[in-house]
């Protein structure tokens, strides 16, 4: 693996955070004064702007970075539909390949220090008729941080994909908790249960925020417990 700090963010579904988290660890990693990237393997979900397909979480992501990436490395699948990414790739007559998504990686991960890959939906969403974002993990072999969308069924969510990411040999290193349902009852109770239950620590509890801003989010984790993290005093 390319030396310095790199990771795969998933999630326990989609519309759980996992973009919010993503920009919040880019945003701390500039604090650290590394050169930062953010790659959102496979974006489904475009709108044109000014004759340039835009999708609402890579611009988000290309924000929080310090490092400017070409579109084509930042997202090497931008498609229309939002809609699962087999069937999105399928209505714009492309067909997702994960070695593809590994050349962008390779690339981007020699020009910088830190590189953040951002999953689709879950962890296991199908890309093709026979591949999906496990066996896009799987290959880029990278550290695995979990989003957990704290609502009603997260326990089993997480947890379940928690054995996926292990079943995949790929190392779970930290994950968030944020909080979708900011009137989920007994929440502290879940986290704490999926504390005791999780093989890896607890980067932080996001609340509910006025507006999903990096900086904001960030306030509310710590990533000093990170392998590789930049200025980590065991390092």
């Amino acid at each position: 693996m390319t030396a310095g700090f790199h990771c795969f963010v998933t999630g326990t579904d989609t519309e759980i955070g996992k973009t919010l988290i993503s920009t919040a660890i880019l945003h701390a990693l500039v604090q650290t004064g590394v050169r930062a990237a953010a790659i959102k393997s496979v974006a489904a979900g475009a709108t044109l702007r000014g004759q340039v397909w835009h999708n609402d979480d890579a611009d988000a992501l290309a924000q929080a970075a310090n490092v400017v990436l070409p579109m084509e490395l930042a997202v090497p699948y931008l498609l229309q539909e939002a809609a699962a990414p087999h069937v999105a790739a399928k209505l714009d007559g492309v067909a997702i390949d994960i070695a593809h998504i590994k050349r962008c990686y390779a690339q981007v991960a020699e020009q910088v220090d830190a590189v953040v890959v951002e999953g689709v939906g879950g962890f296991c969403v199908p890309l093709s008729d026979d591949t999906d974002t496990a066996d896009l993990a799987q290959q880029l072999g990278l550290p695995v941080i979990m989003v957990v969308g704290l609502r009603l069924g997260c326990l089993s969510h997480a947890l379940m994909t928690a054995e996926a990411i292990a079943a995949r040999g790929l190392k779970l290193v930290g994950w968030v908790a944020n909080t979708v349902d900011a009137g989920m009852p007994y929440a502290e109770d879940n986290v704490a249960a999926l504390t005791a239950r999780l093989p890896a620590p607890l980067l932080g509890c996001v609340p509910r925020l006025p507006a999903p801003l990096p900086a904001a989010a960030a306030a509310y984790l710590d990533f000093s417990c990170l392998p590789g993290w930049p200025g980590a005093p065991w390092l």
